[in-house]
């Protein structure tokens, strides 16, 4: 059902909305070739806050196409204390051994009061946080709610957690902050599909006209495909994910979501867990399928030798 939004501009008017807009879109490359276009006419009409975020938005680009080592290496040891926070996520990413030396360093940099009013160093402590399991961690982060992205990530957590009414809450804020930013509308999916029932196909209209109206990502494909499967639907679902799988032949969610429609319509799996498998770093699934298989082995072994 269409709804009249209400609309606030001002936080898309800015110089920085096409960077920001692809990346929460998950068109990575384009927010980075946005940026590089705003560079080439001149950054002097940025004021110094908006350059350090777009430089943020550009190296959290990198980092979700993982690219680790450029970003370690493009930001110095003095820069802002936000683009640090960028650096530390991707050293965290980049090395598995020293993760939780990472995570301590994190929580010592939101120590310092000044550093922990800024947003971004809020995030991408969040993000590392919920990476490390540390869920009460990562939702002090976001209740902080600096910015309509620290309230999207909450959703987020939330309804991982099977909150979902908590979730609605922290949407109602966002709505009412800003109902129009692709932000509130990607959350409003992930509520929607969450709730489940007739509400799933209000999140598909959200990907379709975020598709149609912007452009259509590997994220949106996942999203439009994660509605159609909740609604039963697979062979529609599948026809999504190969659209996504032609943009990202490694996606884990792709493949993930391919196996799953697989195994509903009675086509082969195993391709696909294959190519999941061979991802580095592992996607939760996989190591979620690592443990099962030791287990059934355990078993397998505990039952021979009985």
């Amino acid at each position: 059902a269409k709804h009249t939004r209400k609309h606030n501009n001002t936080s898309r008017m800015g110089s920085l909305f096409p960077i920001q807009n692809a990346f929460h879109l998950g068109a990575y490359q384009v927010a980075i070739n946005e940026a590089a276009d705003l560079d080439s006419t001149g950054t002097t009409s940025l004021s110094s806050s908006d350059a350090i975020e777009k430089d943020c938005y550009v190296y959290r680009s990198y980092i979700a196409l993982g690219s680790y080592q450029l970003v370690l290496d493009e930001i110095p040891d003095d820069s802002p204390s936000q683009l640090q926070a960028v650096k530390e996520l991707a050293r965290y990413l980049a090395d598995p051994l020293d993760r939780e030396t990472i995570s301590q360093k994190m929580k010592e940099m939101l120590e310092d009061p000044a550093i922990a009013q800024n947003a971004t160093v809020q995030l991408m402590a969040a993000t590392l946080f919920a990476k490390e399991g540390e869920m009460v961690e990562a939702m002090r982060c976001c209740a902080t709610s600096l910015s309509l992205e620290l309230s999207a990530f909450m959703v987020n957590l939330l309804i991982s957690m099977d909150r979902v009414d908590a979730a609605e809450k922290t949407l109602a804020k966002m709505v009412a902050n800003d109902d129009d930013a692709t932000l509130t509308q990607l959350a409003t999916a992930w509520v929607n599909v969450a709730l489940g029932g007739s509400k799933v196909q209000d999140a598909m209209y959200v990907y379709q006209e975020l598709g149609d109206k912007y452009t259509w990502t590997v994220k949106l494909f996942n999203g439009a495909a994660t509605c159609a499967m909740a609604m039963g639907r697979f062979e529609d679902a599948e026809k999504e994910l190969l659209e996504a799988l032609q943009k990202d032949s490694k996606d884990p969610d792709t493949l993930h979501n391919l196996a799953v429609c697989a195994l509903h319509l009675g086509k082969p799996s195993t391709r696909f867990f294959n190519q999941l498998k061979t991802l580095t770093p592992k996607p939760g699934a996989v190591e979620k399928m690592d443990e099962l298989e030791k287990m059934f082995d355990t078993a397998s072994e505990q039952m021979a030798s009985a």
